[in-house]
């Protein structure tokens, strides 16, 4: 991580807020401290004999095995996080905002990269528990399970998308925008991931379809743990809204949000729907933010969308808010069966409502005629673009709604709908 992504506009006015409020000296220790665990995740050379000399010494000496597990020691629960943190949405809600979930609970939460060594194999000498996320079975990952084996540490692995299942990656249309060879290599790495999961004695996953996927591949336990609406996203969303919002009088616009590769496959689903809703009136535009290839757009809509380019979070939500409503279908496929409703949380954050697909867990956090709409495959898409323009306020009062939903049901919580109960126990269990 570059030190601009520490100056954001967001960070900069929760800044100026901690100032007026809490002093200069106090608000400046606050923002070293917040520099300091956002630059703490940068990965460092990887080194899989890292502890080999330790382990001999200590074996020679006779203290190599611990006598009892440190749950069993000790009230506090600590937990310490090993995991993939390139790709920013996954940072965001699998690797930084299980922070706030545990936080509920006092349990102490840190986490590390997994290529930073030191990093990871200190937070483990003081954790209680261990998790790993989008690890796979290499030499790096076979030491640090050794490690946590000596230390007696429960270990649980969490995954979001079933990167370890040959069959969801054959059957996904998505695959049909990318290199065939990217499609070899993914499908070459599967067994890697099923081989870390394998190894850890209980799975969290992001969805219930994923963990019904996940219990083909593996005798382990598996349970979901939903993604949710952080701290940040209300935060980053309040800031969007007082910076942009729906203008009145302004062309009613949809918002087709993509956070990776491969999504132009989804979007033909209701190409011809968009094409005739914004041929109808010259008033209405649509809008694609995020990794999108426009040479894959249907003839008739090149050069009609408003276009986007991924940038950060907050400047994501911002271009978000000025919509009147999002769009996000997807091919019924294995793999777009075990995704979670992410961008429905974005747009509901801020107050826009949400036309999904029966596809994915989307359609479990949409309340269908009063949040958003959730629609078949190929049906009903231009129907409900057309009432939602007819009727503006109507969309502003399901954005709202949306809204609210999120911030009652959709927030941190150690229950249900975010996260299945024996997870919990596991974290609790001495």
């Amino acid at each position: 991580m570059g030190l601009h992504a520490l100056f954001n506009r967001t960070a900069l006015s929760k800044l100026g807020t901690a100032i007026r409020q809490d002093g200069w000296r106090a608000a400046f220790a606050r923002a070293i401290a917040y520099a300091g665990r956002q630059l703490a995740w940068h990965p460092v050379a990887k080194d899989e004999t890292y502890l080999d000399a330790f382990w001999q010494d200590t074996a020679r000496r006779g203290g190599f095995h611990i006598g009892q597990p440190p749950a069993t020691l000790t009230r506090a629960r600590r937990i310490a996080m090993i995991g993939d943190l390139y790709l920013p949405q996954c940072r965001k809600y699998r690797i930084v905002q299980p922070a706030e979930l545990w936080a509920g609970l006092d349990v102490d939460y840190d986490f590390s990269h997994y290529r930073d060594v030191p990093r990871s194999i200190s937070l483990m000498q003081n954790a209680t528990h261990v998790m790993f996320y989008r690890t796979q079975n290499t030499a790096l990952n076979d030491m640090y399970l050794y490690e946590a084996r000596r230390l007696r540490l429960p270990v649980l692995y969490d995954l979001d998308d079933p990167l370890f299942s040959v069959s969801a990656y054959e059957s996904y249309g998505n695959m049909k925008a990318l290199p065939r060879k990217m499609k070899a290599h993914f499908l070459a790495e599967a067994p890697k991931y099923l081989g870390a999961l394998n190894q850890a004695d209980i799975v969290t996953v992001s969805t219930p379809a994923m963990a019904e996927h996940t219990r083909a591949y593996t005798a382990r336990p598996v349970h979901f743990r939903r993604n949710f609406a952080d701290s940040e996203t209300i935060a980053t969303s309040e800031t969007a809204l007082r910076a942009a919002g729906r203008t009145p009088g302004a062309p009613f616009r949809v918002a087709f949000a993509s956070g990776s590769r491969g999504h132009e496959i989804d979007f033909r689903l209701i190409g011809e729907d968009i094409s005739a809703f914004l041929d109808a009136a010259p008033d209405r535009q649509l809008v694609i933010l995020g990794h999108f290839d426009p040479t894959l757009l249907p003839d008739a809509l090149r050069g009609r969308v408003e276009t986007h380019a991924f940038s950060s979070y907050a400047d994501y939500l911002e271009t978000l808010s000025t919509a009147d409503c999002a769009v996000m279908p997807l091919t019924d496929d294995l793999f777009n069966r075990c995704k979670s409703a992410v961008r429905v949380i974005d747009a509901a954050a801020v107050a826009v409502p949400s036309l999904v697909g029966t596809v994915s867990d989307m359609a479990g956090m949409v309340r269908d005629g009063e949040t958003g709409f959730v629609l078949d495959p190929g049906a009903g898409w231009r129907e409900a673009l057309e009432l939602l323009a007819r009727d503006r306020a109507r969309a502003a009062a399901m954005g709202q709604a949306a809204r609210r939903d999120l911030l009652q049901t959709w927030t941190a919580r150690t229950a249900l709908p975010i996260v299945e109960a024996p997870v919990v126990e596991w974290v609790r269990a001495a």
